[in-house]
């Protein structure tokens, strides 16, 4: 059997490192993947995302850590986008309360901006892409999105960021109800990271 494909996420965010870690372990029967930590993370020069989009982000955030590590490292780009709200919050979804703001000023903030907004313009995605790179280099970007639709008041106490607001009129759940099986079954991070696991870089030796 191959070795199994080792990889640091690039990130200090508890909540993506858990989902990451329990996709890996849903995994990690086939041999396939290990995922850790890059030690140190808060002390290395860190990665202004500044880029437009969700792509352009991932791929410099995983060129630049990946140069200052001796393995592959993952890094992700995901936000909530409301085509009605002009695609917003989009790539600033993690700043878009303002410098500090908790996931609750956050919410508090979309909410506000959806006031008088119904049907169909409550429609919204989670989108993710996510990259690997070595050493400055790409080797995979793969995204992929969840559909949904935003609540006028938050639901359930799992998850983060948008989570509470984020509903799935099939299951008739927001994304903090769902139990961790069903979340990493229908989320953009679980559908991206399964793809990325398909692709040529998790068959590397």
């Amino acid at each position: 059997m191959p070795a199994p494909v080792k990889l640091l996420l690039a990130s200090s965010n508890p909540g993506k490192l858990a989902e990451f870690r329990a996709l890996a372990e849903s995994l990690a029967s086939a041999g396939r993947v290990e995922l850790a930590c890059i030690p140190g993370f808060a002390s290395l020069p860190s990665f202004e995302e500044t880029a437009p989009t969700f792509g352009e982000n991932a791929a410099g955030k995983a060129c630049h850590y990946s140069r200052l590590v001796d393995f592959p490292v993952l890094a992700d780009d995901s936000g909530l986008v409301v085509p009605a709200l002009g695609g917003a919050p989009g790539v600033r979804s993690a700043r878009y309360g303002g410098p500090g703001a908790s996931d609750a000023d956050k919410i508090k903030k979309l909410l506000s901006e959806m006031r008088g907004k119904n049907g169909s313009q409550r429609a919204a995605q989670f989108v993710c892409v996510l990259a690997v790179a070595e050493q400055g280099r790409v080797l995979a970007v793969v995204s992929d999105f969840a559909a949904g639709e935003l609540l006028d008041a938050p639901l359930g106490t799992g998850g983060f960021g948008y989570d509470p607001v984020f509903y799935v009129p099939e299951l008739r759940k927001s994304f903090a109800e769902l139990t961790r099986e069903e979340k990493n079954l229908l989320s953009h991070r679980g559908k991206a990271f399964r793809r990325l696991m398909e692709s040529t870089v998790a068959n590397s030796k």
